[in-house]
């Protein structure tokens, strides 16, 4: 670990104790607790993803798992929004030089939530295009200096292009309320005919693969590997930070918990022994995935060519696969913990409410994955973008 990436690593993990104090608050107002999302910003945690040339720290995918990790354990929902505000920093990496330069100049960094998923209409106008949509799953709005929005151009055949626009010009509807992950304060975002500057676009099949114009001719390894397989990272951090805190929690729980009728404490029980060693066994595992598809996927920026579309199937799919055995371990250890982990002031059932919710993000679709895989080892087009 690099020394300015152990500081940060120091200065993250001490901030755990309050990220696990207010995240019952952060829940009940449906939004990431402000003085924790202050308290992230001041460690430069947002810089991990921004070009060097820009100040940015360029951290490896092993040190993004590190530290998404941290908070992540404290908080499955506020380490949800801190991947993402990472993540998006890359996306923005792709943006035209001198967009990035006017931007990052400002902060260092962007706080925006990214919306992937075509949610508007874009017309051809002088100098950039006019902009109406709606968007769901703003995850990031609520601390947001800019936005990253997804379109189809109208008379385009280029496919969808990414938006960006400072938070002031869009809307933020109240419409996220949520049985899990309501700590993320998701809401949708509204856009009404704005205009957005050409160079303040991307075009996002050429992100998808790494290759957006305002990487440089040579060089950039860090940005030249696939989107997807980066994103699904990001969103299976939490899930893999929730299963690893709800083994603490079911571990404290065993060693101090009587059973009705029984004599002993249930840690003493073979049934519980067996349950804890095979849950602790499959969390390794869905983390020993998740840090292998990182690596591979920091493999693929250091050569020329763009990652086939095979592997980035393997990798998305490998990714769900993770998450599910997160949730699946999560769910198990529930149903053992008893009754009383059900109440509100225990931690527990916040996480399995927010990993319930988490594993059902699109990119943790395990049909879809595998049909995309499938298909490509068959010799067949993907269902699907990879």
């Amino acid at each position: 670990m690099q020394a300015s990436t152990a500081t940060l690593h120091q200065q993250v993990e001490a901030l755990v104790p309050l990220i696990e104090e207010r995240a019952p608050l952060a829940e009940q107002q449906r939004k990431p607790d402000d003085e924790v999302m202050a308290s992230l910003a001041e460690t430069g945690l947002f810089r991990a993803f921004v070009p060097a040339a820009f100040g940015g720290d360029e951290i490896d995918t092993d040190a993004f798992i590190d530290l998404g990790l941290l908070i992540s354990r404290a908080c499955t929902a506020t380490g949800w929004v801190s991947t993402f505000y990472m993540e998006h920093n890359w996306m923005l990496a792709h943006f035209p030089r001198q967009t990035q330069q006017a931007v990052f100049a400002a902060n260092g960094y962007i706080l925006a939530p990214a919306s992937i998923s075509p949610g508007g209409r874009a017309e051809v106008t002088e100098g950039g295009y006019r902009l109406s949509g709606q968007w769901s799953w703003g995850t990031g709005v609520m601390h947001a200096d800019y936005v990253l929005l997804n379109a189809m151009v109208e008379g385009s055949e280029e496919g969808p292009r990414l938006f960006l626009l400072p938070r002031s010009e869009v809307t933020v509807l109240d419409t996220w309320y949520a049985a899990g992950m309501a700590a993320t304060g998701s809401n949708d975002i509204k856009v009404e005919n704005i205009f957005v500057p050409e160079d303040y676009t991307c075009v996002l099949k050429d992100m998808a693969v790494g290759r957006g114009a305002g990487l440089p001719a040579k060089g950039a390894e860090r940005f030249r590997h696939p989107m997807m397989p980066l994103l699904c990272i990001a969103a299976a951090i939490p899930a893999l930070g929730a299963a690893q805190r709800a083994l603490e929690l079911f571990r404290a729980r065993l060693e101090g918990r009587k059973l009705y009728g029984m004599s002993g404490k249930q840690v003493d029980r073979p049934s519980a022994q067996i349950l804890y060693g095979e849950a602790s066994a499959r969390v390794r595992a869905a983390e020993l995935i998740l840090r292998d598809v990182g690596r591979r996927l920091s493999a693929w920026g250091r050569t020329e060519e763009v990652c086939p579309m095979e592997e980035r199937a393997e990798m998305r799919l490998s990714a769900a696969l993770a998450v599910r055995e997160c949730r699946d371990t999560v769910r198990r250890l529930m149903d053992s913990s008893g009754a009383s982990a059900h109440l509100s002031t225990h931690p527990m059932q916040r996480i399995v409410r927010d990993i319930n919710t988490l594993s059902c993000h699109t990119v943790f679709d395990t049909d879809i994955g595998a049909e995309n895989y499938g298909r490509l080892l068959l010799g067949l087009k993907p269902a699907s973008p990879v």
